[in-house]
């Protein structure tokens, strides 16, 4: 399989029509100006000077902002740079981040012109109250009119959605979720909501108003998400924001942030705790008091398997006292597990 690159273009609040309550996008992309054509191209040379796999598949994609609700004459330079290089060899397409309320017949027309092979959607929440609450603009019957066009039209369709928006419920969450397989997406976001500085989300905050979820709060609902995703064989592309230096630790100088689940490997907080429960689920099922168990995975499940900072292996032996022995096999399917037990208490009282 081919490794897959993307050259990230951040267009920030441009094409916005309104500022949702928890953003602020320059923080959220790092950049804080809107980008020129002649930036664009200079992102793009200098990321593809960095490739050195020849065969790599590259895809230059536009985030951060609506870019299908910015000038058409905005529109069109930025997709004729990128365009260009789809022309001679060096990137294979383009991928787009809008909102459900930038899609029409005309729009997709024009997508589908310079070769755009994805786009994703900012769906947030499938319940138009927190939608409401959160000042999108747009209702959860328009995710459902876009989501069909841009898959009808022959786009690969992607959702962004969001965890612990203002009033939204365990169960809004697993709802949203639902709502969104039914829509077939080939790709999902999971972003956990952050208090990012200057946006009204702040503000509500530091007034009382909104309660930001912890940490083990946020990794336990994130978890139920990707399960229900996973099963639907949805690729989940990203879970919680990119780590950058605005997006960081909220005591750090530099950081946006104010409050809310911020953690540098948040993806790998709710993977390892994924792991956690699948063998502490085969080690309940044995029938045996366990002292030691040999867990064998594949080899890029290894970390997750162990734990942020061996959180896993420090969890089982606090919690149930058994020892875990972790081996690794590239003939095991990745997030799958072979388990072991290697010691019974009774082994070890016979010692």
């Amino acid at each position: 399989m081919k490794k897959q690159y993307i050259i990230p273009i951040f267009v920030p609040h441009l094409g916005c029509p309104n500022d949702c309550i928890f953003c602020n996008q320059k923080s959220i992309s790092g950049q804080k100006k809107n980008i020129t054509k002649e930036e664009a191209k200079k992102i793009i040379d200098d990321y593809l000077e960095s490739i050195k796999n020849e065969d790599a598949k590259t895809q230059i994609a536009f985030y951060g902002g609506s870019f299908t609700k910015i000038e058409k004459e905005k529109q069109e330079e930025l997709l004729e740079i990128a365009y260009e290089y789809i022309k001679i060899g060096k990137v294979e397409s383009i991928r787009i981040s809008t909102r459900p309320d930038g899609i029409d017949k005309e729009t997709l027309k024009r997508l589908k012109k310079y070769k755009v092979k994805t786009i994703e959607l900012g769906v947030q929440s499938a319940n138009d109250y927190i939608l409401q609450k959160a000042n999108r603009g747009h209702t959860f019957e328009e995710v459902k009119k876009a989501s069909k066009k841009i898959r009808w039209n022959g786009f690969k369709l992607g959702h962004q959605m969001m965890v612990g928006l203002p009033e939204s419920t365990r169960i809004d969450e697993i709802n949203t979720a639902k709502a969104l397989i039914k829509l077939k997406p080939k790709m999902i976001r999971i972003y956990p909501v952050l208090v990012i500085k200057n946006t009204k989300l702040e503000k509500q905050y530091q007034e009382g108003e909104y309660d930001p979820l912890t940490l083990v709060q946020a990794v336990e609902i994130c978890k139920e998400l990707v399960r229900m995703f996973d099963n639907k064989k949805i690729e989940i592309i990203r879970i919680g924001l990119q780590n950058t230096e605005e997006i960081t630790n909220p005591q750090n100088q530099t950081s946006q942030v104010v409050a809310g689940p911020y953690h540098p490997a948040f993806r790998q907080l709710v993977e390892s705790a994924m792991w956690y429960d699948a063998i502490v689920g085969k080690i309940k099922k044995l029938n045996v008091k366990v002292k030691e168990v040999e867990v064998t995975v594949n080899p890029i499940d290894a970390n997750n398997v162990i734990g942020h900072k061996k959180e896993n292996i420090l969890k089982l032996k606090e919690t149930y006292d058994v020892d875990l022995i972790l081996k690794q096999d590239e003939n095991i399917k990745q997030g799958k597990s072979k388990i072991e037990v290697t010691k019974t208490y009774q082994d070890f009282l016979n010692e």
